[in-house]
């Protein structure tokens, strides 16, 4: 396994960019062959356990209002990918979402998370949902904002990603980071919700073209996953009969039109529209968000 070269650290560990007043939780890691995996895990170890999966190109930090808001009473566990915030980001792993999957099972088997119930965002959603269907024993529920489970048929979303995921994509986040600092303030339906200092927090793990190749994987990956994304699908009757719960931002550029299939396959699924709010509901709506995760427990 070859990683990046190890970057500056505090005297406690942290990259120098990392703000604990905007994110205030102790690190812990896990090594695997792949790479040193890094989590969040707070909260008692009574009850159902929040596993939160975050997707393009955040990390764990995107959950840190969800984190806040209901670790007192639940346990809440959120993993960063490899590539992403504190993990690794090693110079020969895939960077493929069905290996993703493989490193969250990993993880999940690892910390003996049963009874959970799934956080997805983005990217994250064929990736906690992979592991979901796999094991839904071990699910109570599923929360979903903004995401998919399925192969994307929609024009709009096919050139997204053969544009980032080609050689001009690459050009662009490989070397400029263009995902973290161009990609994700478009997707804001309120920018003023992304501060320079949060913002800064989804820049700064991906200093430099090493670090970002997993920025560039998951946009090409959009329609060269295909095949993974059917299988997903498939198996969706795995999941079919456990509480849902589907907080969506109405005005995604990219994935907003997909509520209404996440409605279609999953009709006993509760959904809340959020009028205002882009793609990332976790960042613009954190206060809604963690209103309906609470809600959502006391109802499985």
């Amino acid at each position: 396994m070859r990683l990046t070269p190890a970057r500056p650290t505090t005297d406690d560990g942290d990259p120098p960019w990392l703000d604990r007043s905007l994110f205030p939780f102790a690190s812990h890691f896990l090594d695997l062959p792949e790479g040193r995996v890094h989590y969040v895990d707070e909260g008692p170890r009574t009850g159902p356990t929040l596993l939160c999966v975050h997707g393009n190109p955040t990390w764990s930090f995107l959950y840190r209002e969800l984190v806040a808001a209901l670790a007192t009473e639940t346990r809440v566990v959120a993993a960063d990918h490899l590539g992403f915030g504190l993990s690794d980001k090693p110079a020969d792993f895939s960077y493929l979402p069905r290996d993703h999957a493989r490193v969250l099972d990993r993880l999940v088997d690892d910390l003996g998370l049963d009874d959970v119930v799934l956080v997805v965002h983005d990217w994250g959603g064929p990736i906690g949902l992979d592991w979901a269907t796999r094991h839904p024993d071990r699910v109570r529920g599923v929360v979903v904002t903004n995401s998919w489970m399925w192969p994307h048929d929609s024009a709009h979303v096919r050139r997204f990603s053969r544009l980032l995921g080609g050689v001009l994509g690459r050009e662009a986040i490989l070397r400029f980071n263009a995902f973290a600092r161009v990609v994700v303030p478009l997707a804001f339906a309120d920018r003023s919700r992304l501060t320079r200092d949060v913002r800064r927090q989804y820049v700064a793990p991906l200093a430099t073209p090493a670090d970002r190749k997993g920025s560039w994987v998951f946009p090409r990956e959009l329609v060269g996953s295909r095949a993974w994304l059917g299988d997903l699908w498939a198996r969706r009757e795995a999941i079919a009969g456990k509480p849902m719960l589907v907080v969506w931002g109405l005005d995604d550029p990219a994935f907003g039109d997909e509520l209404d299939r996440w409605r279609e396959a999953f009709p006993r699924a509760r959904t809340i529209p959020l009028d205002d709010c882009g793609h990332y509901v976790a960042e613009e709506k954190s206060a809604e968000l963690a209103a309906a995760v609470e809600g959502f427990l006391t109802t499985v």
